[in-house]
């Protein structure tokens, strides 16, 4: 598991060590609020500098970014 991913685990309540092993019995909603920060970061990740400066770029930023979370069935 790399950092970001143990550390999206942990904002979720998750106990990971430095191996990515997770200690404690995986709850739904644990489970769930990981997914969902993973989602949401994947999200984020479309963002480029373009989005500062063009329109175009900004609302195919959104657009995309909306999709993702429908997809996934997140607000």
């Amino acid at each position: 598991m790399n950092q970001k991913l143990r550390e999206l685990a942990r904002m979720s309540g998750f106990s990971v060590d430095e191996t990515g092993t997770f200690h404690e019995f995986a709850e739904k909603t644990r489970l769930e609020a990981f997914a969902d920060f993973i989602i949401d970061e994947c999200s984020k990740s479309l963002w480029t500098e373009e989005c500062h400066t063009s329109d175009l770029a900004y609302e195919e930023f959104n657009r995309n970014s909306r999709k993702i979370k429908e997809h996934f069935g997140v607000k």
